[in-house]
């Protein structure tokens, strides 16, 4: 595991509603351009649909790069970027939240662990969630409970324990059951890794990072 801060690629995805009642139609925005959009209808490969164009029922009214709006079972819904709706409702907003870049072009993030207040970097080259074992002490967690491994630190290789976090928050995001690691020395700061940010889309814009929950 490598506590490295790795620059992190612009993503822009669709938004994705997973299940739907029988009949209903379902629709997520995946791109959008002046007369065309690119959408995925119930859950089908992404295509291109230009104005007046229908396909499985729904038909593409109007489009620019801000919004795309469908007539849907004779109801007309109007949709942004990464939204989603079903049987033409609505789909919830999805949670989301906004770092702004130190002057090193590193992200932190103010959250907490299991209810416990943790200031995060967030850390594309970590696999998962990773503290040391005075912060995992602090936070009164059993950690050496947890399948013991060896991680390799700019000290060399440190003893280290597998856990899982209950709780994890970072602005209005939280999540359940979140993989993390407990290294017992060479960590200075907690690090937001991949197991959270797996579950999120993350766009990049110039200092910017905004961290938007999939699921």
């Amino acid at each position: 595991m490598a506590f490295k801060q790795k620059s992190i690629a612009l993503i822009i995805a669709a938004g994705w509603l997973g299940c739907t009642a029988a009949g209903a139609v379902s629709v997520s925005v995946a791109g959008l351009f002046k007369d065309k959009a690119i959408v995925s209808i119930d859950g089908s490969k992404p295509r291109t649909l230009s104005i007046g164009q229908t396909v499985n029922g729904v038909r593409l009214l109007a489009a620019d790069s801000d919004s795309a709006s469908f007539d849907v079972d004779g109801k007309r819904r109007t949709l942004h970027m990464g939204q989603s709706f079903a049987g033409g409702s609505a789909a919830a907003a999805r949670q989301s939240v906004s770092l702004t870049a130190d002057a090193r072009g590193h992200f932190s993030a103010a959250g907490s662990l299991n209810g416990y207040p943790v200031s995060f970097l967030v850390d594309t080259g970590a696999t998962s969630i990773a503290i040391n074992a005075a912060e995992a002490k602090r936070i009164g967690l059993d950690y050496k409970s947890g399948q013991a491994v060896g991680v390799g630190t700019a000290a060399g290789m440190v003893p280290a324990w597998r856990v899982k976090f209950a709780t994890v928050k970072v602005g209005s995001i939280t999540l359940n059951h979140v993989d993390g690691l407990v290294v017992e020395s060479g960590l200075n700061v907690p690090l937001l890794g991949l197991s959270f940010l797996n579950r999120m889309e993350m766009k990049r814009d110039g200092q910017t990072m905004t961290l938007i929950q999939r699921y």
